[in-house]
C-alpha cells in the first residue's frame, strides 16, 4: 500500500473531520475556553506598562497596588482557563481518534482472509496504534493552540502598532525569511516522516513474526542471525528517526533563530527610541514583551504547519487501509433467515484468487440437508475455498452457492455465520479460560451446555485433568495446548452453536488414532440432523460420510456414496492408496 505526500494533505484532514463533526459542541466550548485564556493572556504585557509608567515612574502606590492585585488576578484567570480548555481538548481528542481506531478496526473485520495474506501484521498495528496516536499527539499538542495563537499573533500586532508603528516594522523585518526557511525543509520533512513510519511498521512486523517463530528460531540454532536482523532494521529505524528528528530541528529551529536576531534588533531601535524621548520606558518594557511572545505564537504557527505536514503523512497511512475496497458486501436488500435446513449446493462455481491463479473450475454439486459429504483431495485442490464461499469470505467469480434454495449473497451476513459454523485446520485460541474458548460463539451458554459439547469433542476428560478444569487459562495462541487439543477445543465451540451447517477442515490432522476414532464416532451422533461438509485426507472420516466428493485441480473428478467410489477402482481409491504408502504416513 504506497504511502502519498504532499505539502499539506488537506484532503486527508478534511476526511478526518467526518469523525470530528459528532464533537462539534465540545470543541465550540474548547475553543471559547481557549479564547478567553489567550485574551486574558494579552493583558498581561500591557499591565506592566501601567505598572512602570503609571506606578513607578510616578511614585504612585495606590495605583502600585491596583495593578499588582489585577496582575495577580488576570494571572490565576489565565491559569484556570488555560487547564480547563486542554483537560477538555485532550478529552475530546482522545475520543475522537478512538473513534477513527474503531471505524478502522471495523473495516478491517469486513476484509477478506486474501488481504490480510498480503499484508504485515506489524503494518497493520502500526498503523492503527501508532500512526494514529501520532495524529492524536499533534491535535493534542498542536492544534489545541492554534487558533490561541492566530489571537494571540494578531492581538499583539495590534496592540505593538499602537504602540509604535515604526519599531513594529523592524521587528517583523526578519518574519518573510523565517517562512522562507520553513517551506524549503518541509518537503524533505514529508519525506523523512513518511521512511520512518515505513521502518517502524517494518521493525513491527519482524518482531512479531520473530516472536511468534521463537521456537522454530531457537529449534535451528539461529538466535545470533535473527538478532543480527533485529539489529539492522533497528539502525534503519535509528537513522531514519534521526533524519527526520534534524529536518524537523531545521524547519523548527533555523525559523525560530531568524526570529531571534530581530529581538536584538528591537532591542536597539527601541533604546534609541526611549534616549530620543519617543517611547515610554514602559512602553518599550510593554512592547519587548509582546515581541518576545510574538515569537512564540510565530514559532508554533511555523510548527504547526511542520506538524500538519508530518500528520497528514500518518492520516494518509490510516485512511489507505480505508481505502482498500471490501470484496464481500452485504447487500441493501439482503433477507433475514431463521432456521434453515442446510442443504447446500454449488452450481458452476469457479473462482480465482487473481486473473492467472485458477481454484475452482465449473464446481457443481448437491449436499441434501443433514447430511454428511466429505470432500477430498490433495492439497492446492481447492477444498477449503469451498469452505470460504460457503461462509462468504469471498465470492464467486461465477456460478452459485445456495442454502435451502438461498443465494448466500441474498442473505444477511450475521445470519449466514449463525447457521454456518467452521472448524478450522489450525484452529484460534484467545489467552482466557476453556470454558471462554469454547463458549466464544454463544456467550451465555450454560456450564452444563459446555461440558456436553466438550464430551461430543472427545475433551471432556482431558479438560478434567487440568489443574483449573474449565477455568484454565490457554495461552496466547493457544500455545498451552497440543495442536490435537487446540482442534478439540475448536470442535466443541463449534458445536455449541449449534449450526444448521458445520464445516470441518481437517478437523483430526493433529489428532492421535484413538482421538480420531472418537471424532469419527462424533459424526454419526452429534452431528446428525445437521449438515456436515468434511474435508478431509483421513479415510476413516471419509467412509462415515454419505457423499464423497473428489477435487483435482479444481475440478471434480469423482463424486458418489464412499461404497461406489471406494469400489470403482477410481481417483479415490489411488488417492488413499498414496495416503496410505510409507512416505505419506511419514510426511
Amino acid at each position: 500500500m504506497p504511502s502519498r505526500i504532499t505539502n499539506i494533505p488537506f484532503t486527508e484532514y478534511r476526511r478526518a473531520l467526518a469523525f470530528v463533526s459528532p464533537y462539534w459542541g465540545r470543541l465550540a466550548l474548547v475553543a471559547a475556553l481557549g479564547l478567553f485564556s489567550t485574551a486574558v493572556g494579552l493583558a498581561q504585557p500591557y499591565i506592566s506598562r501601567l505598572l512602570i509608567d503609571d506606578a513607578l515612574v510616578r511614585h504612585n502606590l495606590r495605583a502600585l497596588w491596583t495593578i499588582a492585585t489585577l496582575m495577580v488576578v488576570v494571572t490565576i484567570a489565565g491559569f484556570a482557563l488555560n487547564i480547563c480548555s486542554s483537560y477538555l481538548y485532550v478529552r475530546f481528542s482522545a475520543e475522537c481518534l478512538f473513534d477513527m481506531r474503531l471505524a478502522v478496526y471495523r473495516h478491517l473485520q469486513k476484509l477478506s482472509p486474501r488481504f490480510f495474506a498480503k499484508s504485515k501484521l506489524g503494518d497493520l498495528v502500526s498503523r492503527i496504534n501508532n500512526d494514529i496516536g501520532e495524529v492524536q499527539r499533534i491535535c493534542a499538542d498542536t492544534l489545541l493552540s492554534f487558533l490561541s495563537n492566530i489571537l494571540f499573533f494578531v492581538g499583539s500586532v495590534a496592540i505593538m502598532i499602537s504602540l509604535n508603528w515604526r519599531l513594529f516594522l523592524v521587528g517583523v523585518a526578519l518574519l518573510p525569511l523565517s517562512i522562507f526557511a520553513l517551506r524549503h525543509y518541509q518537503h524533505r520533512l514529508a519525506a523523512e516522516a513518511k521512511t520512518m513510519r515505513e521502518r517502524s511498521s517494518e521493525l513491527g512486523s519482524f518482531l512479531i513474526e520473530s516472536i511468534l517463530g521463537m521456537r522454530l528460531v531457537v529449534a535451528t540454532a539461529n538466535e545470533e542471525r535473527e538478532t543480527q536482523e533485529f539489529r539492522r532494521r533497528n539502525s534503519n529505524f535509528i537513522r531514519s528517526l534521526l533524519s527526520m528528528q534534524w529536518m524537523s530541528f531545521l524547519g523548527g529551529a533555523l525559523p525560530g533563530s531568524i526570529l531571534t536576531v530581530s529581538s536584538a534588533i528591537v532591542f536597539l531601535y527601541g533604546g534609541k527610541l526611549v534616549i530620543d524621548g519617543r517611547l515610554t520606558i514602559g512602553g518599550l518594557v510593554a512592547f519587548m514583551a509582546y515581541h518576545t511572545r510574538l515569537l512564540s505564537p510565530v514559532q508554533t504557527l511555523l510548527g504547526t504547519y511542520t506538524n500538519l505536514v508530518t500528520g497528514g503523512v500518518s492520516l494518509g497511512r490510516v485512511f489507505e487501509l480505508f481505502d482498500t475496497p471490501v470484496e464481500v458486501q452485504e447487500s441493501a436488500s439482503a433477507a433475514p433467515c431463521g432456521r434453515l435446513r442446510g442443504e447446500v449446493s454449488f452450481n458452476h462455481v469457479r473462482f480465482r484468487f487473481s486473473p492467472d491463479t485458477s481454484v475452482l473450475e465449473d464446481v457443481s454439486f448437491r449436499i441434501p440437508a443433514g447430511s454428511i459429504c466429505a470432500v477430498v483431495g490433495a492439497s492446492g485442490a481447492g477444498k477449503s475455498t469451498l469452505a470460504d464461499l460457503v461462509l462468504r469470505f469471498y465470492d464467486p467469480d461465477s456460478g452459485v452457492v445456495t442454502i435451502d434454495g438461498h443465494d448466500v449473497r441474498t442473505l444477511r451476513l450475521s445470519d449466514l455465520r449463525r447457521e454456518v459454523a467452521l472448524v478450522e485446520q489450525t484452529p484460534y485460541l484467545f489467552r482466557a479460560s476453556v470454558r471462554e474458548n469454547i463458549a466464544y460463539g454463544r456467550p451465555g451458554a450454560t456450564l452444563d451446555e459446555i461440558r456436553a459439547c466438550a464430551r461430543d469433542a472427545a475433551l471432556d476428560s482431558f479438560i478434567a485433568s487440568l489443574p483449573e478444569g474449565y477455568d484454565t487459562i490457554i495461552g496466547e495462541r493457544g500455545s498451552t495446548m497440543s495442536a490435537g487439543e487446540r482442534q478439540r477445543i475448536a470442535l466443541a465451540r463449534a458445536l455449541l452453536r449449534n449450526p444448521s451447517v458445520l464445516v470441518l477442515d481437517e478437523p483430526t490432522s493433529a489428532l492421535d488414532p484413538v482421538s480420531e476414532s472418537s471424532v469419527a464416532d462424533v459424526l454419526s451422533g452429534a452431528f446428525a440432523g445437521r449438515t456436515v461438509i468434511l474435508i478431509t485426507h483421513r479415510m476413516s472420516l471419509a467412509e462415515k460420510a454419505d457423499n464423497i466428493v473428489v477435487l483435482k485441480d479444481g475440478r471434480i473428478v469423482q463424486q458418489g456414496t464412499p461404497r461406489e467410489l471406494i469400489s470403482s477402482h477410481g481417483v479415490l481409491e489411488h488417492y488413499f492408496q498414496v495416503m496410505r504408502s510409507p512416505v505419506a504416513e511419514i510426511a
